[in-house]
């Protein structure tokens, strides 16, 4: 077992077995969010035949739920008492459903029409995204408690992105055996949708598994929490690093939201390249991955909040040029801007994805300074609602916008179509991370004001040590 005496908390590095325990269970997770997220859409509208504006309720339906669900799931995860720790016994009780509701959004009977079929895909999308906070709040919290050191944090993070990230890579293999799919039918779709949701679910399940059983919680945080949620969430707000973090947060994914939900749409109707629509994910998701060990020494050097910083702006660059796909006749020349502009891109997710969950966890620490109590899940949960309410928002946006421009699937598109596709997908991160970056240099949890933080909880925490030895 991975225990804590071999891996100080407070200090020095973690081993690489805990490291990798904790990461690990990413790589499901990041191949159900990506197949989800890229490819359950065009799934709906191309092989089911449903509007893309019903579509875009289900989403937005489900991001209401979340205004529910998650805030519930980090309060009472922080709240938990449990032989297994408060974390761990809540990524156990999410493996069941993760399975069950990702099988159920793949594999609609073929009998369901009209109604009933919507019905099924929104029990199958809602039921997905409420599993998956039992699973990503507790998760995500649970990092936050593994170490106290400043940097640290950053490599656990980025290894934990990494191994998303990698799911997300074997994702596009699985989405190219079903674009191959629709080439031959509906009924080839839906047994290659079948059977690959259903090994997904087998192998994410054991890996949620391993790290319940190799990992270990720390003992002394087990009721450090005596808040009701409403009195927990407001400690969120009051907090101001949390609340500039949360803003910037939802204004980033405002922009971003539309991007993973219209990169099949804009290889097949913009670009003209389908079945390059795999490559092209593959050339963001390569550099986000493998750039992962370039941002952590560089986050020592020159700080987390201008690296941070520095990566919404090359995102918001590197999307935005995709505006000008459609205005380009030569299709060599589209896949050649196309491809160039997602390695930048990727570049940017590999140090954002490192750096943002480590700066979060920072935060954390502060309410621990001004309260101290220990509230990673109520504070994760805020971060994770906050994304997830922009992601549902566009996506109720975008599936309407698409409708009401005159979107027809499997057709060529108009120029108007073309041109709101690459406005969704391009200008709205430019704007969105521009703005981002610059209200989020105003940041100033850095690692001089960390430090002084952590020195100030350690020596209450051991006066209270001392205290209650001589009693």
């Amino acid at each position: 077992m991975l225990e804590f005496q071999k891996n100080d908390p407070r200090s020095g590095k973690l081993s690489w077995g805990l490291i990798t325990s904790y990461a690990t269970p990413a790589v499901g997770v990041g191949y159900m969010y990506l197949l989800i997220g890229l490819y359950i859409m065009k799934f709906s509208t191309d092989v089911l035949l449903i509007p893309p504006a019903i579509m875009g309720t289900i989403f937005g339906i489900s991001r209401v739920w979340d205004a529910v669900s998650d805030p519930l799931v980090g309060y009472f995860s922080d709240k938990t008492r449990h032989r297994l720790g408060r974390r761990r016994i809540w990524l156990l009780a999410s493996i069941l459903p993760i399975g069950v509701s990702f099988v159920m959004v793949f594999s609609p009977p073929m009998s369901l029409t009209g109604g009933a079929l919507v019905v099924w895909m929104g029990i199958g999308v809602i039921g997905f995204y409420s599993a998956m906070t039992l699973f990503m709040v507790p998760h995500l919290s649970f990092g936050a408690e593994l170490t106290d050191d400043y940097h640290e944090r950053s490599r656990l993070y980025g290894l934990r992105h990494g191994a998303y990230t990698i799911g997300s890579i074997i994702a596009l293999v699985s989405m190219q055996l079903l674009i191959n799919a629709e080439q031959e039918s509906e009924q080839s779709v839906r047994t290659v949708a079948f059977q690959l949701s259903g090994i997904a679910t087998l192998l994410t399940m054991l890996l949620i598994g391993f790290a319940v059983y190799r990992l270990r919680e720390r003992p002394e945080y087990q009721g450090r929490i005596g808040q009701t949620p409403f009195g927990a969430f407001k400690d969120v707000w009051k907090n101001p690093h949390a609340k500039l973090v949360i803003v910037v947060t939802f204004i980033e994914n405002i922009g971003s939201a539309v991007i993973a939900i219209l990169t099949l749409y804009i290889a097949q109707y913009v670009v003209g390249a389908p079945s390059l629509a795999p490559l092209i994910i593959l050339a963001y998701m390569i550099p986000s991955t493998f750039s992962v060990p370039l941002w952590i020494p560089i986050s020592k050097k020159v700080g987390k909040i201008p690296l941070w910083t520095f990566s919404m702006l090359l995102t918001g660059l590197s999307f935005g040029g995709m505006f000008f796909l459609p205005f380009l006749d030569n299709m060599d020349h589209r896949v050649v801007l196309i491809f160039v502009l997602a390695f930048f891109a990727g570049l940017s997710a590999g140090c954002g994805g490192t750096i943002a969950p480590s700066v979060q966890s920072d935060i954390i620490d502060y309410d621990e300074y001004l309260t101290g109590e220990r509230k990673e899940g109520s504070y994760f949960a805020a971060f994770n609602f906050v994304q997830k309410s922009a992601i549902g928002v566009m996506i109720l946006v975008t599936g309407y916008v698409l409708q009401f421009a005159g979107f027809e699937p499997n057709v060529q598109q108009s120029q108007t179509v073309q041109v709101v596709m690459v406005s969704l997908y391009g200008l709205s991160p430019l704007v969105c991370y521009t703005i981002g970056a610059i209200l989020f240099s105003r940041f100033t949890l850095d690692a001089t004001e960390h430090d002084r933080i952590r020195q100030d909880i350690d020596s209450r925490r051991n006066a209270a040590v001392g205290r209650n030895q001589s009693l």
